[in-house]
């Protein structure tokens, strides 16, 4: 299949619904996609997602019903389960500020840049600060102390753990629509699924309690009636507001 360009991959893509099981998509190729999403914005850079690449029928056949039997899952060749981790926080923190050592080698203090110093102190500071929280208790004294804070000054104000659940799966959501850009730029087809039973999935998966299921991504190659209908869009001048 001929490569898309941006533009074309972003009116190429589709929910699809019913694929094609005589036309196959290459395993290397959809991993490939999947490197392409890592690459997409997220949070702080903390990267709280894990991407579960399920190849094997067998697997596949366990999703079906827990994604209420869908004709996206039924028909689908490959599953891509997008899943947050935000669990692991410290870890990725920890990654950053390695990453960052390496960046800016130990030198005094004085020695140190701005830039240094804000960047090392973001993860070693503020993140924990942020990320740290025990049944929720720690997250409503701080959100009190921002909401007082508030009142003097401009603050970030999203640190109940809900808030940073939040963040977290719209970093995830960002990563699944990179990939099912680069799969429609391959000519390959998704279909982003919300609905499944995440409780189930997460055990097929042996995912511990701390993950969360953000979307379950179908994948393979449409059938003519695999796509439900020309595409509708609320009309742009009504959600565009130019300021």
């Amino acid at each position: 299949m001929s490569k898309k360009t941006v533009n074309e991959a972003i009116k190429y893509r589709r929910s699809v619904r019913v694929y094609d099981n005589e036309q196959k998509i290459e395993t290397e190729i959809v991993k490939k996609c999947i490197e392409h999403a890592v690459l997409a914005p997220n949070s702080s850079n903390m990267q709280l997602w894990e991407f579960y690449h399920v190849t094997s029928q067998s697997i596949i056949d366990k999703m079906i019903p827990l994604c209420f039997n869908q004709n996206a899952a039924k028909t689908a060749q490959q599953l891509v389960i997008v899943t947050v981790r935000k669990d692991l926080w410290k870890k990725r923190a920890k990654a950053n500020l390695e990453y960052l050592d390496k960046v800016y080698p130990s030198k005094p203090k004085a020695e140190q840049s701005s830039r240094e110093k804000f960047a090392k102190n973001y993860y070693k500071k503020l993140i924990p600060f942020v990320y740290n929280d025990f049944l929720g208790i720690f997250g409503f004294f701080k959100y009190l102390t921002v909401l007082i804070t508030g009142l003097f000054k401009p603050i970030y104000r999203e640190v109940r753990s809900k808030d940073i659940r939040l963040i977290a799966h719209k970093s995830a959501g960002l990563a699944a629509q990179t990939f099912m850009l680069s799969m429609a730029g391959e000519g390959y087809d998704t279909c982003p699924m919300e609905g499944s039973d995440t409780w189930r999935v997460k055990k097929v998966l042996g995912l511990p309690l701390g993950a969360e299921i953000n979307m379950i991504i179908s994948c393979g190659i449409r059938k003519p009636e695999g796509v439900y209908g020309k595409r509708f869009r609320i009309p742009f001048n009504e959600i565009y507001k130019e300021i």
